[in-house]
């Protein structure tokens, strides 16, 4: 099945004021950035969005926060993003933070069909508050609820026409467990390909996981913070 569309306005077009949207990516890389920008020209408004973390100011979910499209945050790294801090802090904006590990296993269990699961990650903080709690092997441990989206929106380094998909290096964090958790799942990839041309020993997520796909353009792949050894004299 070809599941190729020309572009993130096709690719994107459903999308609704007040939808919950899971958006891959670490930091800024394997952000889908073709697909964040079209939001921000959709224009839809009080959206709950589902990310490791906020982007930057000018740049990643950052943009979508500069133009108060975003309602909720559920996120696990958010430190980057001085706007995201203005509005938590107002009170403008919901904020759900999760450990990261949490974060992710709570998007491979919506994608998988597991309703809950017990983690030790979080106990004895905040984060436990009003969750059940049980004990495992002497261990106390929290009931976490998995996560899913309307739409999930993710980065991948190459696709096929039927939406099979390969990653590369850290945008393996979270794209692939966000792409099983969307009842529409749409994919941008830096090369798209025929069916049958990827390997299939090296496919990350399988195209019965993805309804839409399209090669983005123009990617600026920013690095997050630049360190760099001062040069010898």
């Amino acid at each position: 099945m070809n599941k190729v569309v020309k572009n993130e306005e096709e690719a994107l077009n459903g999308i609704q004021d007040g939808m919950t949207l899971m958006v891959g990516g670490f930091g800024l890389c394997g952000i889908p950035e073709n697909s964040i920008a079209q939001l921000v020209k959709m224009n839809v408004k009080q959206l709950t969005c589902i990310s490791n973390n906020a982007g930057v100011d000018d740049f990643g979910l950052g943009l979508l926060l500069q133009q108060k499209q975003v309602k909720k945050m559920i996120s696990s790294y958010v430190g980057e993003n001085a706007e995201f801090e203005r509005q938590m802090l107002s009170g403008e904006l919901e904020v759900d933070l999760i450990p990261q590990g949490s974060l992710a296993e709570r998007c491979r269990a919506g994608g998988a069909g597991i309703p809950a699961f017990f983690t030790p990650a979080g106990y004895g903080t905040e984060v436990a508050e009003g969750k059940e709690v049980r004990q495992f092997n002497g261990k106390p441990h929290i009931l976490e609820t998995a996560l899913t989206a309307d739409f999930a929106i993710v980065k991948a380094w190459k696709g096929d026409t039927e939406g099979n998909l390969i990653y590369k290096a850290t945008a393996m964090n979270f794209n692939p467990m966000m792409a099983m958790a969307g009842k529409i799942t749409v994919a941008e990839v830096e090369e798209l390909v025929p069916a049958g041309e990827l390997d299939p020993g090296q496919i990350h997520t399988p195209g019965i996981f993805v309804q839409r796909i399209f090669q983005g353009k123009k990617y600026e792949k920013r690095i997050e913070q630049r360190t760099v050894r001062k040069r010898e004299a």
